[in-house]
């Protein structure tokens, strides 16, 4: 995920009843904290990039089965998946972790710090859970072992997904929650509901924050081939430039949001990341490619946003005598990731027994995006945020994710242990 520091808080809650805490999922989780932290160091230090989580994918496979878990491997390449029947009649109610880490060298000194190093993309890199994904996958263990335990009290099924590749995936392959769902890990037996849980570095621990609807932007990435003629650059008359034309083009994509766009509920971006053209001072060139994004949290807006993006390309680049070519998305693209409301106003009161009414808190959504959203896409979900920031560190010094000083407190994980815990027996209980 690009970016998770969560906005400021734009709400005091949803009105709900307050449910009482589960005495016993708190008892089990205290006893399998340490475990929780042991595995997460393991992860920590030996972390895998997206599509080759090979180790990472065995080492939870052989935990699954030793809690007598139907166990599943090389979904989606990777991917493991574990069904726990309980042998009641109920819903399927499932629960994701990603799995994959970044290329990114890890500058915190830790004594599980990652030295591993790899090849990607064609470079030398490091390897580093700096996105959290570690912490997900110990959170997701812990509480299969919670319910594997707490088995006779379940009704339905339990299908815990660990899914590889969710950074994405590697140039020229396919992976994540996308290719989970074509591969039909929804299915056999038929999930009704699922839950996915992320760290965040820049929240106290024992808090969790969540949203109705859009709490994390779609991402649809672009591109705009801008063709003219080539000429010299003494000579511009002669040409027609795709470079003032592509200067242009970029400024114009900014009045789509700032005056094509109501902004008041939904925020929406259009960015431009990259501009190839040209090789020499005095050449004006015929082409230049423009590569961006778009990230917004409405799916009017973001269908209103893919269609100015080629009116106004094209407009300009009629204007200039020049033409263009608008790759829309270019290579992926994420949906919304998306609480249903009727789902988030059910399950608040398990938030607030969990964590205390005082530390589930309403956040604003933000324009990073989750390829967890295909899952939602299927099925009714929930993707909430777990505090995993030092009570005592400063917001202002917690380290950003995808980056070398990424660091969590790891007492942050119990409280993701039992909120994955308290929501399946919850609902498995009162599934309408």
């Amino acid at each position: 995920m690009k970016k998770i520091l969560l906005p400021l808080l734009v709400g005091f809650g949803l009105t709900a009843p307050v449910s009482a805490a589960n005495p016993q999922v708190d008892r089990l989780a205290d006893q399998v904290e340490a475990d929780v932290i042991k595995w997460r160091r393991h992860f920590h230090q030996y972390p895998e990039l997206s599509n080759r989580e090979f180790e990472t994918a065995k080492t939870i496979a052989k935990y699954l089965e030793s809690l007598g878990l139907e166990v599943q491997t090389g979904i989606a390449k990777t991917g493991v998946v574990a069904v726990l029947d309980s042998g009641n009649p109920g819903p399927v109610v499932a629960l994701r972790a990603d799995i994959d880490a970044l290329p990114v060298t890890e500058s915190v000194d830790l004594p599980f710090a990652s030295k591993v190093r790899t090849t990607h993309e064609g470079f030398d890199v490091g390897v580093m859970h700096a996105c959290g994904h570690d912490t997900h996958i110990a959170m997701l263990m812990g509480a299969a072992k919670i319910l594997t335990t707490m088995k006779d009290q379940l009704k339905g099924k339990v299908k815990f997904i660990f899914q590889p590749a969710e950074e994405g995936a590697p140039a020229g392959e396919t992976g994540g929650a996308e290719v989970m769902v074509k591969e039909g890990v929804l299915k056999s037996p038929d999930v009704d509901v699922i839950f996915g849980l992320h760290i965040s570095s820049d929240q106290d621990v024992g808090t969790v924050y969540y949203r109705e609807g859009g709490i994390m932007a779609a991402v649809d990435p672009f591109k705009v081939v801008i063709k003219g003629k080539q000429s010299h650059g003494a000579y511009p008359w002669n040409s027609v430039d795709p470079i003032v034309t592509s200067a242009q083009v970029i400024m114009g994509l900014q009045t789509i949001v700032s005056r094509e766009v109501e902004l008041i509920d939904s925020a929406a971006v259009v960015t431009i990341g990259m501009i190839h053209g040209g090789n020499r001072s005095n050449i004006i060139p015929s082409e230049v490619e423009l590569v961006g994004t778009i990230r917004t949290l409405n799916p009017n807006i973001r269908q209103h946003i893919h269609k100015a993006v080629h009116n106004k390309v094209n407009s300009i680049a009629q204007s200039m005598n020049a033409s263009a070519e608008v790759t829309l998305p270019l290579d992926y693209s994420y949906p919304i990731t998306y609480n249903e409301p009727s789902l988030m106003r059910k399950m608040l009161p398990v938030l607030k027994a969990t964590a205390g009414a005082e530390n589930a808190r309403v956040t604003g959504a933000v324009t990073g995006a989750e390829d967890f959203s295909f899952f939602q896409e299927e099925v009714p979900g929930l993707y909430l945020f777990v505090g995993g920031k030092d009570k005592n560190l400063p917001k202002s010094k917690a380290p950003d994710h995808h980056t070398p000083e990424f660091r969590i407190d790891e007492s942050g994980m119990k409280l993701g242990v039992r909120l994955l815990s308290n929501l399946t027996l919850d609902y498995m209980n009162n599934p309408k």
